[in-house]
């Protein structure tokens, strides 16, 4: 069992950055891809980025590549989501997840564990 607690929300002026971080537990972390999703009120949830379980390989959904990067501390059993030139539209619900999977997927049924989630509001 894995347990994953995000961090680092709050609100931020359009064009501004945030790093939202989440720790998981246990002493497995490096088994893990770790990916991250966002969900506004009304909207269904969407993928953000994912890594995978070395670090080596990453991947971003289209309306945030060149603006979100995500990277992984494997001895602090942390991962990282730097948010650059934030725009209204990423006011969301983050939430960090953890997949059985080598690269992890861009679908939320590859991830088996999830954190509670950080709020982003991105105001203009």
């Amino acid at each position: 069992q894995v347990q994953l607690v995000e961090s680092g929300g709050g609100l931020v002026q359009a064009g501004g950055s945030l790093r939202l971080s989440c720790v998981a537990s246990g002493r497995t972390f490096s088994s893990y891809a770790m990916g991250w999703f966002r969900q506004a009120p009304g909207k269904e949830r969407e993928f953000v980025g994912a890594i995978a379980r070395a670090g080596g390989y990453t991947s971003y959904a289209d309306s945030v590549k060149g603006r979100f990067t995500i990277s992984r501390d494997n001895a602090k059993n942390t991962v990282y989501l730097q948010m650059n030139s934030l725009k209204p539209e990423d006011t969301a619900i983050y939430y960090c997840a953890a997949a059985s999977t080598y690269h992890g997927g861009r679908y939320s049924y590859d991830y088996n564990y999830w954190g509670q989630g950080t709020q982003v509001t991105v105001s203009s």
